[in-house]
């Protein structure tokens, strides 16, 4: 069996097999004409015990409550806190939680439906999260959609999220799985809030874990985001993220990641993950094998983006926040401040400024208490304290390329990498451009000894034309006007799309326990069934 599909067989093996005789299902809503026990989601999960299912009946919820986690201060529409419960809506798009007011028209746009949560103690609005799983084990949460669950004083902004403990440093989410899942808003106020975060969500997790059969957008830090694990032991698997800042965001995420199947289009980046010295901690972001081990691809690298779809990221006009902010626009795939990754096999086209790209990542931010510049080299410039992130050890291999930098400003190509000199360097060979000829910063990147493994080597300078670009284009270091010589989209104006209708489960009864919803027998069937298609 192919390595990747075992990783997945692993996955899926986590959740496997008939439920336990004792299971119980609780429905929420109505299906088929026939009314379930539970209104809402949170009542049914209250109720619930470790091992029951959880039915949702299509409709549009409004899960109104506020349930915080221990040290939350946004909290959540639905909280579950207990290990080992599935929940699952009946129709991926007929079930909505939805974080406007009751009484309001399904995910609604308008400013006075929003529910921006309980008020803090200087009277602004603390924000909402939507589904929350806090640190419990063997969750899984499938076939449904969420919509505009916003940010406020206290965080929030998280549509689907597997919480693991964020921002202490620590990993305490084992097993999960979601799947047929879609987040979306239609709501964005300003880049300062409320407005959306992020899409479908894990924190802080040590795995096994997999999303498949996934789609967000309209995020203003990221679609997807997996970080804050130096061992994530996770998979992405057919995500589809679109018109967000970042289509993925992976801060400090290292060891065992596999990011496969998947599109990445219409964003400002397509997909970014990066060393960072905050709270997603520990840094860095490193895809080296825990203890010496073979990764997937039989080398040192556990970190695997492969047989992905990464086009046409050239869009300012979507919701940005924060450092996402520097995600710079018309660039395909970007590895900054990490190493040890794996990028191979994938079709990336369209991208006006960059296919490939591999920089450093100086993290400027006031650090909190939890992170202390672990992998980085602490400096200052022009007076502040910097936490510096090289890029190195990365593979970029058998990558098919296509129209990469047609901004055509001057370092605008297929491939390009800014690093020192480390040991080992960044390797590139075997990469192909459908014209013939791939285009590259450093020139000669897939010839010696750019093009070698395990050696050291050198990137372009900080201070090059490519450095000079990357600054210009992400605003790093402060507003870059348009020149003839570096011509970049700006922002005109905040565009949302409508969330599109997704591939629901086919059989959403399979492996439920009988019940009304569900009369047949499926139980002996496995529940979570691989991926489709996985990567052969």
């Amino acid at each position: 069996m192919p390595v990747i599909a075992l990783a997945c067989c692993i996955v899926a093996a986590a959740f496997a097999g008939a439920a336990p005789a004792s299971a119980k299902v609780l429905r929420v809503g109505k299906f088929a004409g026939k009314n379930g026990g539970y209104k809402t989601i949170q009542a049914a999960v209250t109720a619930a015990t470790p091992g029951d299912w959880i039915l949702i009946g299509p409709g549009d919820y409004k899960e109104a409550g506020n349930q915080t986690a221990s040290g939350a201060h946004a909290g959540a529409g639905v909280l579950v806190e207990k290990p080992g419960v599935h929940i699952r809506g009946m129709d991926r798009n007929g079930v909505v939680i939805d974080g406007t007011k009751p009484g309001t028209p399904k995910c609604s746009a308008s400013a006075a439906d929003q529910n921006l949560g309980p008020l803090d103690t200087e009277g602004h609005p603390t924000g909402r999260n939507g589904l929350e799983v806090f640190k419990a084990e063997g969750v899984s949460v499938e076939n449904l959609s969420a919509c505009n669950f916003l940010t406020g004083s206290g965080g929030g902004g998280n549509e689907l999220w597997f919480n693991g403990g964020d921002g202490s440093g620590k990993q305490a989410l084992g097993s999960w799985r979601g799947a047929f899942l879609s987040a979306t808003s239609t709501y964005f106020e300003g880049n300062t809030k409320p407005f959306v975060s992020y899409g479908i969500f894990t924190s802080n997790t040590f795995g096994p874990g997999l999303f498949t059969q996934v789609y967000a957008n309209n995020s203003a830090d990221s679609a997807f985001y997996i970080g804050a694990c130096p061992d994530c032991n996770s998979i992405l698997d057919h995500a589809h993220a679109e018109n967000s800042d970042l289509g993925y965001s992976g801060t400090n995420s290292g060891g065992h990641l596999i990011i496969q199947n998947s599109e990445f289009d219409n964003n400002q980046s397509g997909f970014v993950t990066n060393s960072q010295n905050n709270d997603d901690a520990p840094s860095p972001q490193d895809g080296a094998c825990p203890k010496g081990g073979t990764g997937p691809t039989g080398t040192h690298s556990c970190w695997l983006f492969t047989k992905n779809s990464v086009h046409d990221n050239n869009n300012p006009n979507v919701p940005t926040t924060g450092s996402a902010e520097a995600g710079p626009v018309g660039s395909g795939v970007v590895i900054a401040g990490g190493r040890n990754d794996t990028v191979s096999g994938n079709h990336v086209y369209n991208n006006g400024a960059w296919g490939i790209l591999l920089v450093p990542y100086p993290a400027t931010e006031e650090p909190p208490p939890v992170a202390n510049c672990n992998g980085g080299v602490g400096t200052t410039f022009e007076g502040k304290a910097v936490c510096y992130f090289d890029d190195w050890g990365n593979e970029v291999a058998n990558n098919t390329l296509t129209n990469n930098g047609f901004f055509a400003n001057q370092s605008n190509v297929d491939l390009a990498e800014i690093s020192n000199l480390e040991n080992p360097g960044n390797c590139w060979h075997g990469n192909t451009d459908t014209s013939g000829t791939v285009t590259s910063e450093p020139k000669s990147i897939q010839s010696p000894p750019h093009s070698e493994c395990g050696i050291p080597d050198a990137g372009e300078s900080l201070a090059s034309s490519l450095g000079a670009q990357v600054a210009c284009d992400t605003g790093f270091f402060g507003e870059c006007p348009k020149t003839v010589v570096a011509n970049y989209p700006k922002r005109e104006k905040v565009v949302l799309q409508t969330l599109p209708s997704q591939t629901t489960m086919p059989d959403p009864c399979l492996g439920v326990p009988r019940n009304t919803w569900c009369p047949s027998n499926k139980v002996k069937q496995a529940p979570y069934p691989v991926p489709g298609s996985p990567v052969e």
